[in-house]
């Protein structure tokens, strides 16, 4: 019997993030928001709807509003990247086109107050927000709820870039103290890779270890090499270099012109079906309505039958005793 002992799996492969929310390579984003995109009829071929491009720069002018709510409620950073975690997950399996990212942008945050253990009463969190109200909020939690499968629990870069800064504090060989300012540079990088697709192709510890080595190459060199064997693999050093690009090209903020224009097509494109108040919307409504009370008169007719037969229910559980078991009607005493 062998007796070398058997590797610990880490933590975090043991996580609904790892199994269903990261994809490798990155062009599998792409595909997952092309499928999207295909499936969506169209109402009209004069129509020119929105290419995923054009929907991932309006969800990312909204993962800044985020940001911007989060300063104004100062929530902590949990929340905040919990809530960008949500709203991308979102629309991997929705189109803006049917859900605007501004509602659907509140209703992540508030759904990450409460996943996070930050709780804020409805009341305050709208009255907070020009222009909105509770049902804004909670008419689509449910659908947001649902498109994340319920698995709310997020591991974040942040965290891990916490656990490495620490790590640091007791490397060999270091006499001086770390400056926070490092640690705040490095910080900054994980805040900037919430606007690319980072979170979905890499592990949180790869992205807080690209990001250290933006702000301090040397440090996070000396922390590689101090938990890196030296037979190790080349798969991490591709891996930074492809995460050092990716947050430094994909994480300007999106231009207002073009997010605007997005904006103003999204209005001739949207489906009329989400459009309250729109002919496709009161008909949709009206089928469901429909279907409702078909479903509710042959539920009160079965229920009428039962009645009538003399059981609302049910029938007698009938049929041969199954051998084998206790017969309580048998009487002993004749024996």
């Amino acid at each position: 019997m062998s007796t070398e002992p058997t590797a610990k799996k880490p933590l975090y492969e043991g996580s609904t993030q790892y199994r269903n929310w990261r994809y490798s390579p990155e062009a599998a984003v792409a595909v997952i928001r092309n499928t999207i995109e295909m499936g969506e009829p169209g109402s009209s071929s004069n129509v020119l709807f929105l290419t995923p491009d054009e929907e991932l720069l309006l969800v990312k002018l909204y993962i800044t509003k985020i940001s911007q709510l989060c300063g104004h409620f100062r929530f902590p950073e949990e929340v905040e990247a919990t809530a960008i975690s949500y709203l991308k997950r979102f629309y991997l399996k929705n189109t803006v086109m049917d859900w605007h990212p501004k509602n659907v942008m509140l209703t992540a945050l508030f759904l990450a107050t409460k996943t996070t253990n930050n709780p804020i009463s409805l009341e305050t969190y709208t009255s907070h927000i020009p222009r909105t109200v509770a049902s804004d909020v909670l008419d689509l939690e449910f659908l947001v709820a649902q498109s994340l499968g319920f698995e709310f629990a997020i591991w974040h870069s942040h965290r891990a870039l916490w656990g490495i800064w620490l790590d640091l504090q007791n490397v060999p060989d270091r006499a001086t103290t770390l400056p926070n300012t490092l640690y705040d540079a490095a910080l900054n990088h994980v805040r900037a890779s919430r606007l690319t697709d980072a979170e979905l192709i890499y592990t949180p510890s790869q992205i807080a270890l690209a990001a250290l080595s933006l702000a301090a190459p040397d440090l996070a060199s000396q922390w590689e090499q101090s938990k890196i064997s030296p037979n190790g693999n080349d798969v991490l050093p591709a891996a930074l270099d492809a995460l050092r690009s990716l947050i430094t090209a994909g994480s300007h903020l999106p231009n207002v012109d073009s997010v605007r224009e997005v904006d103003r097509r999204l209005k001739l494109c949207k489906n009329p079906e989400k459009v309250a108040g729109s002919k496709a919307y009161l008909a949709k409504k009206a089928e469901e309505e429909r279907k409702a009370d078909d479903k509710r008169n042959r539920k009160a007719v079965e229920t009428q039958k039962a009645m009538t037969d003399g059981d609302p229910f049910g029938n007698n559980l009938g049929g041969e005793k199954i051998l084998g078991l206790v017969d309580y009607d048998d009487d002993d005493d004749d024996v």
